[in-house]
Protein backbone atom coordinates (compact mmCIF):
# COMPACT_ATOMS: atom_id res chain seq x y z
CA UNK A 1 0.00 0.00 0.00
CA UNK A 2 1.25 3.43 -0.84
CA UNK A 3 1.90 5.08 2.41
CA UNK A 4 -0.25 8.48 2.23
CA UNK A 5 -0.30 9.80 6.01
CA UNK A 6 2.41 10.22 8.29
CA UNK A 7 2.08 10.60 12.03
CA UNK A 8 4.86 13.21 13.45
CA UNK A 9 6.19 12.94 17.05
CA UNK A 10 7.67 15.35 19.07
CA UNK A 11 9.09 14.75 22.72
CA UNK A 12 10.46 18.83 24.15
CA UNK A 13 7.57 20.51 22.78
CA UNK A 14 5.15 18.13 24.47
CA UNK A 15 6.36 19.81 27.90
CA UNK A 16 6.10 23.26 26.66
CA UNK A 17 2.56 23.74 28.28
CA UNK A 18 0.17 26.60 27.00
CA UNK A 19 2.76 27.78 24.77
CA UNK A 20 2.69 24.45 22.75
CA UNK A 21 0.14 25.25 20.31
CA UNK A 22 3.06 27.69 19.30
CA UNK A 23 5.68 25.05 18.89
CA UNK A 24 3.08 22.93 16.86
CA UNK A 25 2.18 25.70 14.80
CA UNK A 26 6.06 26.62 13.96
CA UNK A 27 6.71 22.95 12.87
CA UNK A 28 3.96 23.07 10.83
CA UNK A 29 4.60 25.59 8.78
CA UNK A 30 8.38 24.01 8.70
CA UNK A 31 7.08 20.80 7.60
CA UNK A 32 4.68 22.51 4.91
CA UNK A 33 7.58 24.76 3.64
CA UNK A 34 9.55 21.64 3.18
CA UNK A 35 7.01 19.36 1.72
CA UNK A 36 5.77 22.05 -0.95
CA UNK A 37 8.27 21.28 -4.06
CA UNK A 38 6.90 17.21 -3.28
CA UNK A 39 3.63 17.34 -4.21
CA UNK A 40 0.34 18.21 -2.65
CA UNK A 41 0.60 17.64 1.05
CA UNK A 42 -1.93 18.77 3.85
CA UNK A 43 0.09 19.23 7.54
CA UNK A 44 -2.84 19.37 10.33
CA UNK A 45 -2.75 19.21 13.90
CA UNK A 46 -4.79 17.76 16.35
CA UNK A 47 -4.02 17.23 19.88
CA UNK A 48 -1.24 15.57 21.04
CA UNK A 49 -0.68 14.83 17.81
CA UNK A 50 0.45 16.17 14.23
CA UNK A 51 -0.32 14.54 11.12
CA UNK A 52 0.47 14.74 7.33
CA UNK A 53 -1.47 13.62 4.48
CA UNK A 54 -0.17 13.42 0.76
CA UNK A 55 -3.02 14.67 -1.75
CA UNK A 56 -0.72 13.41 -4.38
CA UNK A 57 1.55 11.28 -5.98
CA UNK A 58 4.84 12.09 -4.81
CA UNK A 59 8.48 10.64 -3.75
CA UNK A 60 8.33 8.69 -0.63
CA UNK A 61 12.45 8.48 -0.06
CA UNK A 62 12.53 11.97 0.00
CA UNK A 63 9.63 12.97 1.78
CA UNK A 64 10.84 10.64 4.25
CA UNK A 65 14.29 12.67 4.07
CA UNK A 66 12.82 16.01 4.32
CA UNK A 67 11.19 15.14 7.20
CA UNK A 68 13.48 13.15 9.24
CA UNK A 69 16.00 15.96 9.00
CA UNK A 70 13.65 18.56 10.42
CA UNK A 71 14.32 19.52 14.05
CA UNK A 72 11.78 19.16 16.64
CA UNK A 73 10.85 15.60 15.00
CA UNK A 74 11.65 12.17 17.16
CA UNK A 75 9.95 10.41 14.84
CA UNK A 76 8.10 9.71 11.88
CA UNK A 77 5.44 7.08 11.53
CA UNK A 78 4.28 5.71 8.00
CA UNK A 79 0.62 5.01 9.05
CA UNK A 80 -2.60 2.80 7.66
CA UNK A 81 -5.51 4.64 8.14
CA UNK A 82 -9.54 3.53 8.30
CA UNK A 83 -12.09 5.27 7.68
CA UNK A 84 -15.21 5.06 9.85
CA UNK A 85 -13.20 2.17 11.74
CA UNK A 86 -15.59 -0.65 13.31
CA UNK A 87 -14.38 -3.83 15.19
CA UNK A 88 -14.36 -6.03 12.22
CA UNK A 89 -12.74 -3.41 9.80
CA UNK A 90 -10.18 -3.48 12.32
CA UNK A 91 -9.38 -6.64 12.07
CA UNK A 92 -9.19 -7.12 8.88
CA UNK A 93 -6.82 -4.13 7.83
CA UNK A 94 -4.31 -5.29 10.63
CA UNK A 95 -4.24 -8.59 9.41
CA UNK A 96 -3.52 -7.18 5.83
CA UNK A 97 -0.57 -4.42 7.75
CA UNK A 98 1.26 -7.34 9.05
CA UNK A 99 1.34 -9.14 5.86
CA UNK A 100 2.57 -6.68 3.97
CA UNK A 101 4.58 -4.83 6.01
CA UNK A 102 6.55 -8.02 6.99
CA UNK A 103 8.14 -10.91 5.32
CA UNK A 104 9.70 -13.03 8.06
CA UNK A 105 7.43 -13.60 11.38
CA UNK A 106 10.24 -14.99 13.72
CA UNK A 107 10.27 -11.86 16.58
CA UNK A 108 7.93 -10.82 19.15
CA UNK A 109 4.75 -8.34 19.10
CA UNK A 110 2.73 -6.58 20.97
CA UNK A 111 -0.43 -4.40 20.10
CA UNK A 112 -1.42 -1.23 21.94
CA UNK A 113 -4.64 0.13 21.21
CA UNK A 114 -4.94 4.05 21.77
CA UNK A 115 -9.16 4.89 22.04
CA UNK A 116 -9.45 8.03 21.74
CA UNK A 117 -12.95 8.35 20.74
CA UNK A 118 -14.87 6.99 22.81
CA UNK A 119 -17.65 6.26 20.99
CA UNK A 120 -15.94 3.20 19.47
CA UNK A 121 -17.96 0.02 20.61
CA UNK A 122 -14.91 -2.12 22.05
CA UNK A 123 -12.44 -0.75 24.60
CA UNK A 124 -8.87 -0.11 24.28
CA UNK A 125 -7.53 -3.24 26.20
CA UNK A 126 -10.13 -5.62 24.72
CA UNK A 127 -9.22 -4.43 21.41
CA UNK A 128 -5.49 -5.06 22.35
CA UNK A 129 -6.52 -8.90 23.27
CA UNK A 130 -8.53 -9.36 20.25
CA UNK A 131 -5.53 -7.81 17.04
CA UNK A 132 -3.16 -9.57 18.99
CA UNK A 133 -4.98 -12.84 19.24
CA UNK A 134 -5.59 -12.56 15.54
CA UNK A 135 -2.24 -11.72 14.16
CA UNK A 136 -0.58 -14.52 16.49
CA UNK A 137 -3.25 -17.49 14.82
CA UNK A 138 -2.17 -16.42 11.69
CA UNK A 139 1.46 -16.26 12.33
CA UNK A 140 2.53 -18.21 15.18
CA UNK A 141 3.97 -21.03 13.14
CA UNK A 142 6.51 -19.27 11.55
CA UNK A 143 7.23 -17.91 14.94
CA UNK A 144 5.38 -14.72 16.08
CA UNK A 145 5.01 -14.92 19.61
CA UNK A 146 3.84 -12.18 22.03
CA UNK A 147 6.53 -10.71 24.26
CA UNK A 148 4.14 -7.66 26.69
CA UNK A 149 7.05 -6.36 28.13
CA UNK A 150 10.45 -5.79 25.53
CA UNK A 151 8.69 -6.77 22.38
CA UNK A 152 10.10 -6.52 18.86
CA UNK A 153 7.73 -4.86 17.45
CA UNK A 154 4.73 -2.49 18.68
CA UNK A 155 1.66 -2.82 16.79
CA UNK A 156 -0.12 0.85 17.63
CA UNK A 157 -3.67 1.17 16.52
CA UNK A 158 -5.42 5.11 17.53
CA UNK A 159 -8.80 5.08 17.14
CA UNK A 160 -10.20 8.31 16.00
CA UNK A 161 -12.66 9.67 13.38
CA UNK A 162 -10.21 7.61 11.62
CA UNK A 163 -8.03 5.01 12.93
CA UNK A 164 -4.41 4.75 12.18
CA UNK A 165 -2.46 1.67 12.27
CA UNK A 166 1.81 1.97 12.40
CA UNK A 167 4.82 -0.14 13.84
CA UNK A 168 7.46 1.60 12.39
CA UNK A 169 9.13 4.85 13.82
CA UNK A 170 11.62 6.70 11.57
CA UNK A 171 14.18 8.70 14.28
CA UNK A 172 13.95 12.19 12.99
CA UNK A 173 16.43 14.83 15.18
CA UNK A 174 14.58 15.86 18.07
CA UNK A 175 15.50 19.12 19.21
CA UNK A 176 13.29 22.45 18.82
CA UNK A 177 11.41 24.07 15.64
CA UNK A 178 13.75 26.65 13.47
CA UNK A 179 11.97 29.74 14.24
CA UNK A 180 10.69 29.40 17.79
CA UNK A 181 13.88 30.62 19.26
CA UNK A 182 16.01 33.91 18.09
CA UNK A 183 18.26 34.37 15.01
CA UNK A 184 22.00 34.01 15.15
CA UNK A 185 24.94 34.55 13.31
CA UNK A 186 27.55 31.61 12.74
CA UNK A 187 31.32 32.17 11.75
CA UNK A 188 31.22 29.58 9.28
CA UNK A 189 34.69 28.11 8.17
CA UNK A 190 35.53 25.27 5.76
CA UNK A 191 36.49 23.00 8.76
CA UNK A 192 34.77 20.09 10.67
CA UNK A 193 33.94 21.83 14.07
CA UNK A 194 31.92 25.10 12.67
CA UNK A 195 29.06 23.35 10.57
CA UNK A 196 28.17 21.31 13.47
CA UNK A 197 28.36 23.71 16.14
CA UNK A 198 25.70 25.62 12.89
CA UNK A 199 23.53 22.66 13.11
CA UNK A 200 23.54 22.05 17.43
CA UNK A 201 22.39 25.53 17.69
CA UNK A 202 19.66 25.47 14.86
CA UNK A 203 18.97 22.41 16.66
CA UNK A 204 17.63 24.34 19.62
CA UNK A 205 15.14 26.60 17.12
CA UNK A 206 17.62 29.58 16.19
CA UNK A 207 17.27 30.61 12.51
CA UNK A 208 21.02 30.50 11.77
CA UNK A 209 22.75 32.48 9.19
CA UNK A 210 26.43 32.66 8.55
CA UNK A 211 29.68 34.76 7.60
CA UNK A 212 32.49 33.31 5.99
CA UNK A 213 35.95 35.27 5.77
CA UNK A 214 37.04 34.85 2.01
CA UNK A 215 40.75 36.09 1.00
CA UNK A 216 41.31 35.76 -2.39
CA UNK A 217 44.30 34.99 -3.74
CA UNK A 218 45.80 33.55 -0.42
CA UNK A 219 42.09 31.24 -0.47
CA UNK A 220 40.79 29.44 -3.61
CA UNK A 221 37.42 29.96 -5.07
CA UNK A 222 36.89 25.91 -4.44
CA UNK A 223 37.27 27.12 -0.71
CA UNK A 224 34.53 29.20 -0.86
CA UNK A 225 32.60 26.47 -2.67
CA UNK A 226 33.42 23.97 0.19
CA UNK A 227 31.77 26.84 2.32
CA UNK A 228 28.87 26.62 0.28
CA UNK A 229 28.51 22.90 0.21
CA UNK A 230 28.94 23.04 3.98
CA UNK A 231 25.96 25.08 4.78
CA UNK A 232 23.74 23.62 1.68
CA UNK A 233 24.20 20.19 3.70
CA UNK A 234 23.47 22.13 7.54
CA UNK A 235 20.00 24.10 5.87
CA UNK A 236 18.77 20.41 5.46
CA UNK A 237 18.18 20.47 8.74
CA UNK A 238 18.30 23.91 9.59
CA UNK A 239 16.10 25.50 6.66
CA UNK A 240 17.81 28.61 4.13
CA UNK A 241 20.69 30.12 5.34
CA UNK A 242 21.60 33.51 4.55
CA UNK A 243 25.39 33.49 3.96
CA UNK A 244 27.70 36.91 4.14
CA UNK A 245 31.14 36.11 2.04
CA UNK A 246 33.12 39.01 3.71
CA UNK A 247 36.41 39.80 1.72
CA UNK A 248 39.10 39.47 4.30
CA UNK A 249 42.47 40.43 2.37
CA UNK A 250 43.12 43.87 3.07
CA UNK A 251 41.64 43.62 6.87
CA UNK A 252 44.44 40.47 7.37
CA UNK A 253 47.34 42.06 5.08
CA UNK A 254 46.83 45.31 7.29
CA UNK A 255 46.97 43.13 10.20
CA UNK A 256 50.15 41.11 9.05
CA UNK A 257 51.91 44.33 8.11
CA UNK A 258 50.95 46.00 11.38
CA UNK A 259 51.16 44.03 14.25
CA UNK A 260 53.43 41.48 16.05
CA UNK A 261 53.32 37.82 13.97
CA UNK A 262 52.41 35.49 17.11
CA UNK A 263 49.41 37.99 17.43
CA UNK A 264 48.18 37.20 13.90
CA UNK A 265 45.32 34.70 14.94
CA UNK A 266 43.97 36.14 17.89
CA UNK A 267 44.06 39.70 16.54
CA UNK A 268 42.21 38.61 12.88
CA UNK A 269 39.50 36.65 14.32
CA UNK A 270 39.17 39.57 16.86
CA UNK A 271 38.30 41.20 13.48
CA UNK A 272 36.00 38.28 12.67
CA UNK A 273 34.17 39.14 15.68
CA UNK A 274 33.37 42.33 14.84
CA UNK A 275 32.40 42.30 11.60
CA UNK A 276 30.26 38.77 12.43
CA UNK A 277 28.39 41.68 14.97
CA UNK A 278 28.13 44.28 12.77
CA UNK A 279 26.11 41.98 10.63
CA UNK A 280 24.61 40.19 13.22
CA UNK A 281 23.04 44.08 14.07
CA UNK A 282 21.68 45.02 10.61
CA UNK A 283 19.98 41.31 10.36
CA UNK A 284 18.66 41.85 14.08
CA UNK A 285 20.77 38.49 15.22
CA UNK A 286 20.90 38.28 18.41
CA UNK A 287 24.44 36.29 18.52
CA UNK A 288 27.67 35.16 17.06
CA UNK A 289 28.16 31.27 17.15
CA UNK A 290 31.96 29.36 16.62
CA UNK A 291 32.92 26.22 16.56
CA UNK A 292 35.23 26.37 19.05
CA UNK A 293 36.24 23.97 21.77
CA UNK A 294 39.20 24.64 24.67
CA UNK A 295 42.80 24.00 23.78
CA UNK A 296 42.09 22.73 20.13
CA UNK A 297 44.79 24.99 18.56
CA UNK A 298 46.21 28.28 19.68
CA UNK A 299 43.69 30.39 19.28
CA UNK A 300 41.62 28.29 21.12
CA UNK A 301 43.51 28.35 25.00
CA UNK A 302 41.16 29.80 27.42
CA UNK A 303 43.08 33.06 27.59
CA UNK A 304 42.83 33.51 24.13
CA UNK A 305 38.93 33.33 23.57
CA UNK A 306 38.49 35.26 27.10
CA UNK A 307 40.79 37.85 24.96
CA UNK A 308 38.89 37.16 21.82
CA UNK A 309 35.25 37.81 23.13
CA UNK A 310 36.06 41.31 24.51
CA UNK A 311 36.06 42.56 20.90
CA UNK A 312 32.09 42.34 20.56
CA UNK A 313 29.32 42.97 23.23
CA UNK A 314 26.98 40.50 21.90
CA UNK A 315 26.73 36.94 23.67
CA UNK A 316 29.38 34.24 21.83
CA UNK A 317 27.65 30.57 21.79
CA UNK A 318 30.54 27.76 21.42
CA UNK A 319 28.47 24.51 22.07
CA UNK A 320 30.93 22.53 20.89
CA UNK A 321 33.61 23.93 23.59
CA UNK A 322 33.71 21.11 26.25
CA UNK A 323 33.62 18.55 23.22
CA UNK A 324 37.02 16.21 22.05
CA UNK A 325 37.77 16.32 18.16
CA UNK A 326 36.44 12.73 17.84
CA UNK A 327 33.12 13.83 19.59
CA UNK A 328 32.59 16.53 16.86
CA UNK A 329 33.80 14.20 14.27
CA UNK A 330 31.19 11.75 15.26
CA UNK A 331 28.35 14.42 14.82
CA UNK A 332 30.00 15.83 11.38
CA UNK A 333 29.28 12.02 10.45
CA UNK A 334 26.33 11.83 11.35
CA UNK A 335 24.78 15.14 9.63
CA UNK A 336 27.02 14.18 6.00
CA UNK A 337 29.07 17.16 6.75
CA UNK A 338 32.73 15.19 7.54
CA UNK A 339 33.01 14.36 3.98
CA UNK A 340 32.85 17.75 2.30
CA UNK A 341 35.28 19.11 5.40
CA UNK A 342 37.80 16.94 5.09
CA UNK A 343 38.39 18.33 1.04
CA UNK A 344 41.86 19.78 1.40
CA UNK A 345 41.29 23.75 0.70
CA UNK A 346 43.02 25.84 3.31
CA UNK A 347 40.32 28.64 4.83
CA UNK A 348 41.89 32.28 5.69
CA UNK A 349 42.89 31.42 9.12
CA UNK A 350 45.21 28.57 8.59
CA UNK A 351 47.24 30.78 5.72
CA UNK A 352 48.78 33.43 8.27
CA UNK A 353 49.59 31.35 11.08
CA UNK A 354 52.67 31.89 13.02
CA UNK A 355 55.08 29.59 13.88
CA UNK A 356 55.10 29.91 17.44
CA UNK A 357 51.48 31.48 18.34
CA UNK A 358 51.04 33.64 21.72
CA UNK A 359 48.95 30.86 23.56
CA UNK A 360 48.34 33.44 26.80
CA UNK A 361 47.64 36.70 25.33
CA UNK A 362 46.37 39.15 28.11
CA UNK A 363 43.97 41.94 26.54
CA UNK A 364 45.61 44.83 27.43
CA UNK A 365 48.46 43.39 25.31
CA UNK A 366 46.59 42.47 22.33
CA UNK A 367 45.16 46.07 22.45
CA UNK A 368 48.21 47.87 22.66
CA UNK A 369 49.21 45.73 19.38
CA UNK A 370 45.63 47.17 17.59
CA UNK A 371 46.71 50.50 18.53
CA UNK A 372 49.22 50.60 15.22
CA UNK A 373 46.08 49.69 13.13
CA UNK A 374 44.24 53.13 14.28
CA UNK A 375 43.64 55.29 11.44
CA UNK A 376 44.38 52.25 8.81
CA UNK A 377 41.50 50.02 9.50
CA UNK A 378 38.97 51.46 9.82
CA UNK A 379 38.07 52.46 6.17
CA UNK A 380 38.66 48.93 5.39
CA UNK A 381 36.75 47.52 7.61
CA UNK A 382 33.97 49.13 6.59
CA UNK A 383 34.66 48.27 3.09
CA UNK A 384 34.70 44.70 3.75
CA UNK A 385 31.25 44.99 5.71
CA UNK A 386 29.44 47.11 3.48
CA UNK A 387 30.86 45.06 -0.03
CA UNK A 388 30.05 41.44 1.41
CA UNK A 389 28.26 39.32 -0.85
CA UNK A 390 25.50 36.98 0.20
CA UNK A 391 23.92 33.69 -1.25
CA UNK A 392 21.14 31.92 0.09
CA UNK A 393 22.28 28.11 0.61
CA UNK A 394 19.42 25.57 0.22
Amino acid sequence: MKIQTFLIKYAEIGVKGKNRYKFEDILCKRLRARLKPLGQFEVRREYGRIFVDAHSDYDYDEAVRRMTQTFGITGICPVWTVEDPTPEKLDETVAKYFEEEYDDYDFSFKVRVKRINKEFPVASMEMDARLGGILLDRYEEEGLHVDVHTPDIMVYVEIRKIAFIYSKVLPGPGGLPVGTNGRAISLLSGGIDSPVATWMIAKRGVEMQAVYFHSPPYTSERALEKVQDLGRIVSHYAGPIKLHIVNFTELQLAIYDNCPHDELTIIMKRFMFKVAEELAKREEADCIVTGESIGQVSSQTLFSLGVIDRAVTCPVYRPCIGMDKQEIVDISEKIGTYETSIRPYEDCCTIFVAKHPVTKPTLDQIEKSEEKLVGIIEPIYEKAIDTAEVVWLR
